[in-house]
């Protein structure tokens, strides 16, 4: 104990040195915190980045399919509408049964061949739905390109 009095100094320095360490491991769990907190707030900055790129990317996709469908749409009832104006016709192959009449016929008797009205709607309506198709079809493989195998 009498050394300890006499040399209370080299206590006192000793007793600093220790609470100096002790307060620099204390700073630097601080500061190995606050780099974590940082890299962790940089990394989802980065992915809400990504995730609004992301959207707008996919935004951008179904507006351009959209229009497209739109324009498929619009072209189909056009045809239909030329269809059943006259303007146009639908192209197909078809046989006309020869008549069985022993009379003598002319060619004025003969009805050109066509669609009945409900298979020239079933048409425009099966043309409709391929278009649809193919547009959904496409649209969600360029979905998966761009955005899913990413």
């Amino acid at each position: 104990m009498t050394w300890l009095l006499s040399n209370w100094r080299y206590v006192l320095v000793a007793g600093l040195i220790l609470l100096c360490v002790g307060m620099a491991k204390l700073a630097s769990g601080y500061h190995e915190r606050a780099i974590t907190a940082e890299g962790k707030a940089k990394e989802q900055q980065q992915t809400i980045t990504d995730m609004q790129v992301r959207q707008r990317d996919v935004t951008a996709l179904d507006a351009k399919y959209t229009g497209e469908l739109a324009d498929a749409k619009a072209t189909i009832d056009q045809l239909q509408s030329d269809v059943a104006a006259g303007r146009k016709r639908l192209q197909l192959n078809a046989r006309c049964p020869k008549q069985s009449t022993t009379d003598t016929a002319s060619m004025d008797d003969v009805a050109s061949p066509g669609l009945t009205d409900a298979a020239e709607r079933d048409y425009f309506t099966l043309r409709e739905r391929i278009e649809i198709s193919g547009n959904m079809i496409a649209g969600l493989q360029q979905y998966i390109r761009e955005q899913c195998v990413r």
